[in-house]
C-alpha cells in the first residue's frame, strides 16, 4: 500500500486550445475536461491505474465538489471534514503542449483540522510501504507543516518510507530541518531554487550537475532524489550511485500531472523490487505517457512501457555521498 497526503487538493479544469494562446483576445476552446486533482491525488490515481494499492488522504467535506468527483471515479480516499471549500484550478494547454496554470490558494485549515489531517495520515500509513507528502500548502499552514507530519509519523512508529514532492518554502523548510526523508522529487527548476542556482535551464541540460547538487543534500537528511527534467528525462541519485534516463520523443498534449505520474511510476517499480536504474526508466516512461495524454489524465501500465528506455550511470564520486 502507498499512501498519499494532499493537503491542498483541487478540482482541475483543463482547457485545450486549437492554436497558440493570445492574451486579450477571444478564443474558442477545442476541448475542456474537469477532473479531481492535486499532486498526491494524481499519484494515487496513477498508481491505481497501474493496478497498485493506494489511498489518498485529503481534507474535504463529503459534499465538496472535489470529494464528490473522487467518489464518482471510485478512487480510494480518506477525507477529513473541514469548514472551507476546496479550491479549483484552471490549466490552459496549447497545441505544442505549453501549459499555463491558474491555481487558487486553497482553504484555511484551523489547528483542529490540521491535527485531524495528521492523525488520519498516521492511521492510514500504519501498514504502508510508502507515504507520499505532495503538493503546495494552503496559506493558513506554516512552511514546516510537512516537517511536522514526518516527525509525527515517525513518533507513532510508522515504518513506511517517506517521499516528498513539494516546492518553494515548504521544500526548503523540509531540507533545512534535517528530518530524514527517503526521497524528494523536485523538477529542475525546483532543484535550482533549492540549491541557489541562477540558471535553471542550464541546470536541466546538465544531468551530471543535477546529480551533483542532489547528492549534496544527503548530509541534510535527504537519502535519495528523483529529479524530473521535463522533455529531457530524469535523474535519480541514491546511496548506490546516480543515473540519468532520457525521455522518449512524444507528441505532448498536456504536462499537467506528468511529474506526479513520474513519481507514481518510480514508486510502483521500487515496490515491485526493480533496481534503481529500472525504477528511473519507469518514472520517465510514466511521465512521458502522461504528457502525451489530454488534461490531467494518468497512464495505465500498458501506456507506460519502459522497456525501450535506458538509464545511464553517471560516473563520478558524488553519488555515493547520498546516505
Amino acid at each position: 500500500m502507498i499512501v498519499t497526503l494532499t493537503v491542498n487538493p483541487s478540482l482541475d479544469r483543463t482547457v485545450e486550445l486549437d492554436r497558440e494562446l493570445e492574451r486579450g483576445e477571444v478564443q474558442r476552446v477545442a476541448r475542456s475536461v474537469e477532473e479531481p486533482g492535486g499532486k498526491g491525488v494524481n499519484v494515487t490515481r496513477a498508481l491505481v491505474a497501474a493496478g497498485a494499492d493506494s489511498i489518498a488522504v485529503l481534507p474535504g467535506r463529503s459534499d465538496d465538489p472535489l470529494v464528490v468527483a473522487l467518489a464518482a471515479v471510485g478512487l480510494p480516499v480518506a477525507t477529513v471534514p473541514i469548514a472551507g471549500r476546496l479550491r479549483s484550478n484552471i490549466a490552459i494547454t496549447e497545441p505544442d503542449g505549453v501549459t499555463t496554470k491558474l491555481n487558487e490558494p486553497g482553504p484555511a485549515l484551523d489547528d483542529d483540522e490540521q491535527r485531524a489531517l495528521i492523525r488520519a495520515t498516521v492511521e492510514q500509513s500504519t501498514d504502508a510501504s510508502w507515504l507520499v507528502l505532495a503538493g503546495s500548502l494552503p496559506p493558513s499552514l506554516p512552511d514546516d507543516f510537512y516537517v511536522r507530519v514526518a516527525r509525527e509519523v515517525r513518533a507513532a512508529g510508522v515504518e513506511a518510507r517517506i517521499a516528498v514532492d513539494t516546492s518553494g518554502a515548504p521544500l526548503a523548510a523540509l531540507v533545512g530541518s534535517g528530518e530524514q526523508i527517503d526521497l524528494i522529487k523536485p523538477n529542475g527548476e525546483e532543484l535550482a531554487e533549492l540549491t541557489d542556482q541562477i540558471d535553471a535551464d542550464a541546470l536541466e541540460a546538465d544531468p551530471e550537475r543535477v546529480a551533483d547538487l542532489a547528492a549534496r543534500l544527503a548530509p541534510r537528511g535527504i537519502r535519495s532524489a528523483l529529479v524530473t527534467l521535463g522533455a529531457r528525462g530524469a535523474v535519480h541519485v541514491a546511496a548506490g550511485g546516480a543515473w540519468f534516463a532520457p525521455a522518449p520523443r512524444i507528441d505532448a498534449r498536456s504536462t499537467v500531472g506528468a511529474g506526479d505520474s513520474s513519481l507514481a511510476g518510480f514508486l510502483l517499480a521500487v515496490t515491485e523490487g526493480a533496481a534503481p536504474d529500472r525504477a528511473l526508466a519507469q518514472a520517465v516512461a510514466h511521465g512521458a505517457a502522461a504528457a502525451s495524454l489530454p488534461g490531467s489524465a494518468v497512464p495505465t501500465r500498458a501506456d507506460a512501457d519502459a522497456t525501450a528506455i535506458t538509464a545511464i550511470r553517471i560516473r563520478g564520486a558524488v553519488a555515493p555521498a547520498v546516505q
